[in-house]
């Protein structure tokens, strides 16, 4: 099944029990479960969907949450008429609590860079706060001089978990979606280690969904840069397996359901530019594009937080 986040081009949604019988999604064959929610509460910013051929099926929460008593994932459906890909607009399907990634993991990679192969997955985090969806911009930071297109393939993970085996550590991934590093390359270069290189707000693109039954074995990644190939390879080239990469992380942090980690970007890096458009693309997943636009320099005011009676 593809899972997506979306919000509203349209303004309001009516209960099945006020209109015509929808067109029925086989959920026994999804391995689905009904549930009635609130309609104000589809008015809000971002809401998770079961996408159906063009149908979006709304669902009750995020679903790797929904789990039985067999430990199968049954993704709860809100009993409303579906919304077509014409009436929504596509978020990051995600929402982590971390964004953990491996540098280096392609052989060619690491030495386009000038650099070795490490001997063990080479990790680093990006703040979830860089994520952003298809089609929107990422913004090109007014103290960079260089930044850089890396397409990669993203692992959700679906269930909790720590010091996990090898063997043992597919089974807590809940399905793929393909994202983009983007990287400062000069301020990485400068700072030697890579948080504020990787973590600017918008460089973590991911979308448009989360494929479940999706297989990762030698698929072909590719990323275009206003669509002329930059990158090309497969993910049988990965250095460090994913089940290997999952267990390597699980040995000191503590992965929980919806977390994310990229698995390593394949040759090919390079610069992008303000009016520039990306777009990474997996074979049998799908393609995600955004946008560059160069930094505004304008502040970003935030609405303050309600005051507490009593407090100052």
């Amino acid at each position: 099944m593809r899972i997506v986040r979306y919000s509203h081009l349209t303004e309001h949604r009516i209960p099945f029990s006020q209109q015509d019988e929808p067109d029925e999604v086989d959920k026994t064959r999804l391995n689905l479960e009904d549930d009635w929610g609130e309609e104000e509460d589809y008015v809000e910013t971002a809401h998770w969907g079961l996408l159906v051929d063009d149908l979006i099926y709304p669902l009750t929460e995020a679903p790797y949450l929904s789990v039985d008593r067999t430990g199968a994932y049954r993704p709860k459906t809100i009993q409303m008429r579906p919304y077509t890909l014409r009436e929504v607009r596509l978020a990051a399907p995600v929402t982590p609590s971390k964004i953990a990634c491996v540098g280096r993991n392609y052989a060619e990679h690491a030495a386009e860079l000038g650099n070795e192969v490490p001997g063990e997955p080479l990790i680093f985090l990006k703040p979830p706060s860089a994520i952003i969806g298809p089609d929107e911009a990422v913004v090109y930071p007014g103290i960079s001089g260089r930044v850089d297109h890396e397409g990669e393939l993203g692992v959700v993970i679906g269930r909790r978990c720590r010091n996990v085996t090898e063997a043992d550590a597919l089974q807590y991934v809940f399905g793929y979606t393909v994202a983009n590093d983007v990287t400062a390359r000069d301020l990485q270069q400068k700072d030697g280690q890579w948080s504020r290189a990787k973590g600017f707000d918008t460089f973590a693109p991911v979308g448009p969904w989360v494929d479940t039954h999706f297989d990762p074995t030698q698929r072909t990644v590719r990323c275009l840069v206003n669509d002329e190939v930059r990158q090309q390879s497969s993910t049988a080239l990965m250095v460090h397996s994913i089940a290997r990469i999952i267990a390597h992380v699980s040995r000191f942090m503590t992965l929980e359901p919806g977390d994310l980690i990229l698995t390593g970007t394949p040759s090919g890096v390079g610069p992008v530019w303000p009016g520039d458009v990306m777009t990474v693309e997996i074979e049998g997943l799908g393609a995600l594009r955004n946008p560059v636009v160069a930094e505004t320099n304008a502040a970003v005011v935030f609405p303050e937080a309600p005051r507490l009676p009593g407090r100052l």
